[in-house]
């Protein structure tokens, strides 16, 4: 086949100086940055120049590629780059804590903090009694004392910070001793033997991956001890053979050497598990009761609130915790800070069951009521799409986040056999879609978990999947 001129196409896309020059696009400089609306020029004429030089035949060569750029196309181009890139998505995965979907949702009484916060000038460190400077963690400590039981309480933003501030404190240059079965690694590459060397604390491992025991520990203890370091196995089990030292057994380890016991327990739960229908399984309250020194855990899992992390413990460690120089670049900010304490004082509202916290919800939601949800919409896809293949079936949610990794939630899902397109083909345009739904799939099925979808979605669900049918982009209809 012969080579077609691809010269003098290039020849015919004008030059961002000559398109600005037209009247239209006078027009469109009033209404936009100049520097906006010629960063959209170049990058349309970049993709007219890519599609010239990859074409293989002189047809593949279209009107728009070869006429000039219109007004309407630099629109569309300065409203795509200036587009949100931090967007809502329709969560029907099924996992409640998913943490690349920002984790736990917060409370309408947490996002009102915040909006309050922000909006206006707050006493985030400023003493209203005394008029005098005050203490930012002031607002959440009480808060934290009165749930746990903890002598005092102290907040950064995020775990990782909250267990490096404290290893950082206690036991820079000197010794931690922790077992070899606990040396997790949790998603973004975080990895507790990093996280102590970066503090500075010296790894001493101990036991096996599968059994720990407390002579292990014993064994282990030197003058050069600075501290126990015991971590929730949060998103992993090790099950068959194994044996770990209790916490009891570490406490009495800790009393003998006058060596603190630092617990991450990550998840950060507040409720008994049974509460909320899950395994058995510590709280921080638990933890403090059972004489942990000083507890670290984030406040975006199953506590329900924004990302943070929390210390709480012994006033004396939590004192020198706050007062370490490393503390100030970790610090909370006043908008996470607004949300953490509506979260708290949710707890202290209603301590048995704070259903106000979307996590807590979605934990505790009726098998009836996922069902419903389900129902309704199979209900809405027969009436716009009859051809689609919906059903409604039983399957299994999960916790996600780190939390709960063996046990499953009992759920109802929309059910979506996928044809003509392949599952992976229907996949990509849900979540690509307006507005974006995060699905699953299994066995060439699309499945739509309703454990995870608001109840104010569920009437935007069967539009989505018909605009996915049509290959229609389709409106948000969510709101953002």
């Amino acid at each position: 086949m012969a080579e077609f001129d691809k010269k003098k196409y290039l020849r015919a896309i004008p030059a961002v100086d000559e398109t600005l020059k037209t009247p239209d696009i006078q027009l469109l400089l009033r209404r936009f940055p100049r520097t906006l609306v010629v960063k959209a020029i170049q990058l349309l004429l970049a993709q007219r120049r890519t599609r010239v030089l990859t074409a293989t035949e002189e047809t593949h060569i279209d009107e728009e590629t070869a006429g000039k750029i219109t007004a309407n196309a630099i629109e569309k181009k300065v409203r795509e780059i200036t587009q949100p890139s931090l967007t809502r998505v329709i969560n029907a995965s099924g996992i409640i804590v998913h943490t690349n979907l920002g984790r736990a949702p917060l409370s309408q009484e947490a996002i009102d903090s915040m909006v309050h916060t922000a909006q206006y000038y707050s006493n985030l460190e400023f003493d209203l009694e005394k008029g005098t400077r005050g203490s930012r963690y002031v607002h959440v400590e009480r808060f934290l004392k009165d749930i746990t039981g903890a002598e005092a309480g102290y907040v950064v933003n995020n775990n990782a910070a909250a267990v490096l501030l404290s290893l950082n404190t206690l036991a820079r240059d000197r010794e931690v001793i922790i077992s070899r079965g606990e040396l997790i690694e949790i998603g973004g590459s975080f990895r507790i033997p990093e996280i102590m060397q970066q503090s500075g604390a010296r790894l001493v491992e101990v036991g096996t991956t599968n059994r720990t025991h407390i002579s292990d520990y014993r064994n282990a203890v030197t003058d050069q001890t600075a501290a126990i370091l015991k971590v929730h196995t949060s998103n992993y089990r090790v099950v068959g053979f194994t044996s770990e030292a209790s916490l009891a057994e570490l406490t009495a380890l800790s009393d003998e050497f006058t060596v603190p016991v630092l617990f991450d327990m990550g998840s950060g739960s507040f409720l008994p598990a049974a509460s909320v229908g899950l395994a058995d399984e510590p709280t921080a309250l638990d933890l403090i009761k059972g004489g942990a020194d000083l507890v670290m855990f984030s406040g975006d899992k199953l506590l329900g609130g924004p990302q943070a992390g929390v210390i709480i413990g012994r006033k004396k460690l939590i004192d020198a915790v706050a007062g370490n120089p490393l503390a100030r670049a970790l610090r909370i900010d006043k908008l996470t800070l607004a949300a953490l304490e509506a979260t708290l004082r949710t707890y202290i509202l209603k301590p048995e069951c704070p259903d106000a916290l979307p996590v807590i919800r979605m934990l505790t939601v009726q098998e009836a009521d996922l069902k419903k949800r389900a129902v309704k919409i199979r209900r809405d896809v027969k009436r716009l799409i009859p051809s689609l293949g919906v059903s409604v079936q039983q399957d299994a949610a999960q916790v996600g986040g780190g939390s709960y990794p063996i046990h499953d939630l009992p759920t109802w899902v929309v059910a979506i056999d996928p044809s003509p397109l392949t599952a992976t083909e229907f996949e990509q345009r849900l979540r690509t879609g307006s507005p974006h739904i995060i699905s699953r799939i299994s066995k060439d099925t699309i499945l739509l978990d309703m454990r995870t979808v608001f109840p104010e979605e569920v009437s935007v669900i069967a539009g989505c999947l018909r605009n996915v049918m049509t290959g229609a982009g389709g409106q948000d209809t969510i709101g953002h």
